[in-house]
């Protein structure tokens, strides 16, 4: 049965044309006898676009949706998004259509087995992608928290400030002297001070 299938092009610059991806991608249709039954296009807009924004895009998507295609043939994974997770998120939505993907540059057919298991791999890679970010923020997460809170002083160190403080030693010097922060003797200086006032 001759595979119905639908050509997707893009390019991010006005400059740029999609003609050779085009060219190639009629080539390889003519050789495997594939009947190309649509052409979509974005011209000029980036693959981090989201599909509201990628007309071409959201109309093989709506192709896809209606089953009028068997596969979908892109001239390289980048033409489609711009992560592994947009690759795999755009296979699982056309797989749960029945419809096949065939990226030229990365000689990705997923009509073939290997091709499939190329497509398990890729899920694999993009959930270990996934973990890797999430990891990262939370560890971003964990050390601003760590910068925004000073650590708190014991009652007994405070106590051993007022009493240097109290007793004419300076702040720089009951800073040394009980290995503390300069800023934290200031603080707790001008706390006793405004104690002191109020009293």
């Amino acid at each position: 049965m001759t595979k119905r299938i639908a050509i997707y092009t893009r390019v991010s610059q006005d400059s740029q044309t999609t003609e050779n991806q085009r060219r190639e991608l009629i080539t390889v249709a003519e050789k495997n006898g594939w009947e190309i039954v649509a052409e979509y296009e974005d011209h000029g807009i980036s693959g981090s676009k989201g599909r509201d924004k990628r007309p071409g895009y959201d109309a093989l998507m709506k192709a896809v949706a209606r089953r009028e295609i068997d596969l979908v043939a892109s001239w390289a994974v980048d033409r489609l998004g711009r992560s592994l997770r947009d690759l795999v998120s755009f296979l699982n939505e056309i797989n749960a259509k029945g419809v096949h993907l065939y990226l030229h540059q990365q000689a990705l057919d997923t009509s073939t087995p290997s091709g499939r298991a190329m497509f398990g791999m890729l899920s694999v890679f993009a959930d270990f992608e996934r973990e890797m970010i999430r990891s990262r923020i939370m560890a971003g997460l964990a050390r601003s928290t760590k910068k925004a809170g000073r650590p708190a002083l014991d009652p007994e160190k405070i106590a051993k400030i007022e009493r240097h403080l109290n007793s004419g030693t300076s702040i720089n010097e009951t800073a040394r002297k009980l290995k503390v922060g300069v800023g934290t003797v200031h603080r707790i200086k001008v706390r006793m001070t405004n104690e002191a006032i109020a009293a």
